[in-house]
């Protein structure tokens, strides 16, 4: 059997095959590269590791070689293809640019050129997405495993880093360094280290991270195959005896899954984590179960002209490396986080000021840089150990402080402070009232110790945290809207569950490929085109909608899939059910919408998400309709920690709204069980309980029939909520008869009113014989919210007919063409339904321009067998399909092609 040759391709579950329960990595320490011309990032990433307590020597059920993880069994692989290549070595000197100097990587810098041809490596038959360096097969079985998920990664080499040789340590932690010591004790001296001392501890993490390796450099032995990164050391039997600090030097391929090589809006060349089905591991090598939560620090290289955007707690300021072609860039967090979390964008972007000068404006794409950079004294990316040392208790944010910031083309100076938004509330008009009523004060966290914002007085009172805004600069404009909403949002997420858990903010405005309308990360928002507003004149707040609920969604997330993440992935609901539930709320809040206004918006979203659901659930597999697929097993790993993640590889899941839609009824049933008010300070009852930690579904149902214990008296039992809503397909009872409630809502009712005079339009124009043309009936329309209009079109799909002259008195009277991309999207529908040719153009820019939510909308244009209509699909897709997310391409490309 081949290696991973168990694994069938036809299968959709995704294997996380890291070993967790015996070793774990504590931190990361990435050192980076962007190379535009090659589209391809390289560098290297140094793990701190813990063997985990209690793990022993190789247990039965160890990944090794051509082993793979399937169905909660370990299934041995077989022999190993002899055939050997040689790649590029991933330490060769790129040139920046031709004739303007060389860039050296890390490595170059660290090893050498010797150093850099020892780290030469074989591959075993590369088409097949495997390699091995060249001393593996003199491994044993009996030797401890390292696995690490890992995918579409070149890798050159594994060395032990002698953090020994680190000159800091002796003065800094003499408790910890005596001579009987060693580096393991040193290590688990330093992961220790109390969260007050975090900032040191953060810089000794780097001076680690930088040491030369041991044993004279010599390579560990490793073996990558499509799923993961095997790395061994010969004779080292136990996770306790392996080594504490590895790097492990590699490059990143042009199509690996994990990041998007595009073009943005204009037309500039960028790269960002797409939040892919496979997460992080085509980017660095990690542990991505859940449970591995660690922190990191990045230091990435970029052309001098680009920005990077990274998951990270201060806001950084770029240094200047000598030939000024490339700045460095450096992030860090101090929460323990999944490594699913981890967030890079770098690109041509520009940020977002209130006022967009005419330079910009006019599409000026001159260089500008997101803060002031800094002269490096010690080399490319270096700095001296006795500048570090001297640097520790003070932020890069202190240091800089007072420095100009470049926010526009060059003219617009401002002060560092004045990077980030600090938006008065008070001038916003918004209220500072808290309903907070059943939560006080007092925090006692329950998670590992880190700095945590919730136990800090300070954060408990910052209802708006700092924020930026980048985009495309022929989206600046456009993107205004954002940075006006977010404040709002902020504060009335503060009202709605208390504190910020992290600190700052960015939001990027992605390129059109972008296959979500948002995605959420610690410390930055990936936003959609598709949420900007075409900008309906007068529109006012009902043209906000869109955009402000969507911010609202991912704004939720920082504490629903954040700072309480899930323990096992298949359990999506506890984030996207979360979110989609908070949203309401949450944007309600920021439209200082009164009760009763707020639940009248609540009922008709309620409608409008239930016919989706309802129609997504006719349309699906079973197997996909199920919130809790594990059941009973759920939570659980194979003995070393592995396991697959249901259905995670499935094309169509990733168009599947089930885990948002399905999630969020049941949060609305268990509301109407207790009460709104009371479930939203629950909510906050909760967050304070279980931030930081992962949880599953379980956790929050308990803690909920304890807090109120009537609820089991009426029968609703865990048992009862798994049967009805998380184990099974199809849609609950309480829910059939709930959205016939909903269908008798006012703003339901008004719609349908406006629904009946479109009726009575269409079919006075459906008359026979007439010989002359007839003056069009007055017809007073009422003005209706983009949601309401949302409703009113999908009514009206359900017309088997209406006549040119009503649809192009639609498209009049509601400027369709202006709304937003949720109007937009069923306006389009109705175009290629109706055959309404005179408004194909309004379906090609959608499908172009709003790529996240065309997908199906080829599909219905292909159904019709229009010639018309497949010549505009199959042209939209050839225009596209080159930026179009991997999964949205492939199937787009079964309807089309």
């Amino acid at each position: 059997m081949e290696p991973d040759g168990d694994l069938n391709p036809d299968t959709d579950d995704l294997p996380l095959r890291a070993n967790t329960n015996h070793i774990l990595v504590r931190h990361y320490a990435l050192d980076l590269t962007v190379h535009f011309d090659r589209k391809v990032i390289s560098g290297s990433v140094v793990l701190f590791l813990e063997p985990c307590s209690g793990a022993g020597t190789k247990a039965e059920g160890d990944i090794g070689p051509g082993a793979a993880v399937e169905a909660g069994t370990i299934v041995a692989g077989g022999s190993q293809d002899g055939s050997v290549c040689r790649l590029q070595d991933v330490d060769t000197v790129e040139d920046g640019a031709k004739g303007h100097g060389r860039i050296m990587t890390r490595m170059e810098e660290m090893f050498g050129a010797k150093e850099r041809d020892r780290a030469e490596f074989q591959t075993v038959a590369e088409a097949k997405n495997i390699q091995s360096s060249h001393l593996w097969e003199t491994t044993s079985d009996c030797d401890f495993t390292l696995v690490l998920d890992c995918c579409d990664l070149n890798v050159s080499k594994v060395e032990e880093v002698d953090v020994t040789s680190v000159s800091a340590m002796s003065g800094l932690l003499p408790e910890v360094t005596s001579e009987s010591s060693g580096s393991a004790t040193f290590l688990q001296n330093l992961i220790s280290m109390p969260s007050s001392r975090w900032r040191e501890k953060h810089q000794l993490m780097l001076l680690c991270s930088r040491a030369p390796g041991a044993q004279g450099g010599s390579s560990l032995h490793f073996h990558r195959d499509q799923w993961s990164l095997q790395v061994r050391k010969k004779g080292v039997a136990s996770p306790q005896e392996f080594p504490r600090t590895l790097r492990i030097c590699y490059e990143t391929r042009p199509t690996g899954g994990s990041v998007r090589w595009t073009k943005d809006q204009d037309n500039r060349v960028c790269v960002y984590t797409a939040g892919s089905p496979i997460n992080n591991r085509a980017l660095f090598p990690c542990q991505e179960p859940p449970v591995a939560m660690s922190t990191w620090q990045a230091t990435v290289r970029a052309p001098s002209e680009c920005v990077v955007l990274m998951s990270g707690e201060e806001q950084t300021v770029p240094m200047e490396e000598e030939d000024k072609l490339f700045l460095i860039w450096n992030y860090y967090v101090t929460m323990p986080m999944p490594a699913s979390t981890f967030t890079l964008a770098v690109g041509h972007w520009r940020q977002v000021t209130a006022e967009i000068s005419p330079a910009l404006d006019e599409g000026v794409k001159d260089r500008t840089n997101s803060g002031e950079t800094a002269k490096l004294g010690a080399g490319p990316g270096q700095r001296t150990e006795a500048e570090l040392v001297s640097g520790l208790g003070s932020s890069t944010s202190e240091v800089v402080k007072g420095c100009p910031l470049q926010t526009g083309s060059g003219d617009q100076t401002t002060r560092p402070d004045s990077a980030f938004c600090y938006s008065s509330l008070e001038d916003e008009g918004l209220s500072v009232t808290d309903y907070s009523s059943m939560v006080d004060d007092g925090i006692s966290c329950s998670h590992g110790d880190y700095p945590c914002r919730f136990t800090e007085r300070s954060a408990r009172s910052q209802r708006v945290i700092p924020h930026r805004v980048f985009g495309p600069v022929c989206l600046l404009q456009k993107a205004q809207m954002v940075l006006r909403l977010l404040p709002r949002c902020l504060a009335a997420a503060h009202t709605v569950l208390g504190v910020h858990p992290f600190p700052r903010l960015d939001v990027l405005i992605v390129p059109a490929g972008f296959s979500s309308l948002g995605m959420a990360s610690p410390h930055i928002i990936f936003l959609s085109q598709s949420a900007l507003c075409a900008g309906s004149p007068g529109s006012g707040e009902n043209g906000l909608s869109l955009c402000g609920s969507r911010m609202c969604h991912e704004i939720a997330h920082s504490w629903f899939g954040l700072v309480i993440g899930a323990r096992d992935w298949t359990e999506e609901w506890i984030s996207e059910g979360f979110a989609t539930y908070l949203e309401d709320i949450i944007w309600a809040q920021a439209q200082q919408l009164s009760l009763e206004e707020t639940a009248e918006q609540s009922d008709l979203k309620a409608l409008l998400r239930w016919r989706r659901l309802s129609d997504e659930l006719k349309n699906s597999e079973e197997v996909l309709q199920i919130l809790r697929p594990n059941m009973e097993n759920t939570g659980q790993v194979n003995e070393s920690g592995s396991s697959m993640v249901k259905h995670a590889l499935n094309p169509d899941k990733a168009f599947m709204q089930v885990h948002y839609l399905k999630g969020y009824f049941l949060l609305r049933f268990l509301a109407s069980q207790v009460g709104e008010q009371q479930f939203i300070d629950y909510f906050r009852l909760f967050v304070r309980e279980y931030h930081g930690q992962l949880i599953l579904s379980q956790d929050f149902l308990r803690m909920l029939l304890i807090t109120f214990p009537d609820m089991e008296r009426k029968g609703l039992t865990l048992s009862a909520i798994y049967a009805d809503w998380l184990d099974r397909p199809g849609i609950p009872k309480w829910l059939y008869e709930r959205s016939a409630v909903w269908s008798q809502a006012r703003l339901v009712e008004e719609v349908k009113a406006e629904v009946v005079k479109w009726i009575l339009l269409s079919r006075s124009h459906q008359g026979k014989g007439r010989k002359r043309k007839r003056r069009e009936p007055k017809v007073n329309y009422k003005e209706v919210t983009s949601e309401q209009l949302v409703m009113l079109l999908e009514l009206l799909l359900e017309e088997e007919e209406l006549s040119v002259a009503t649809m192009r008195a639609l498209q009049r009277t509601y400027d369709l063409q202006n709304q937003d991309a949720e109007v937009r999207h069923r306006w389009c529908e109705l175009v290629v339904k109706h055959s309404y040719a005179q408004a194909y153009g309004d379906v090609e820019h959608f499908l172009l321009h709003d790529q996240a939510m065309g997908v199906y909308l080829y599909g219905e244009l292909m159904v019709q067998e229009d010639p018309e209509q497949q010549a505009l699909a199959r042209r939209c897709l050839s225009l596209v399909q080159e930026e179009m997310d991997q999964s949205a391409r492939r199937v787009v490309e079964e309807m089309v092609l």
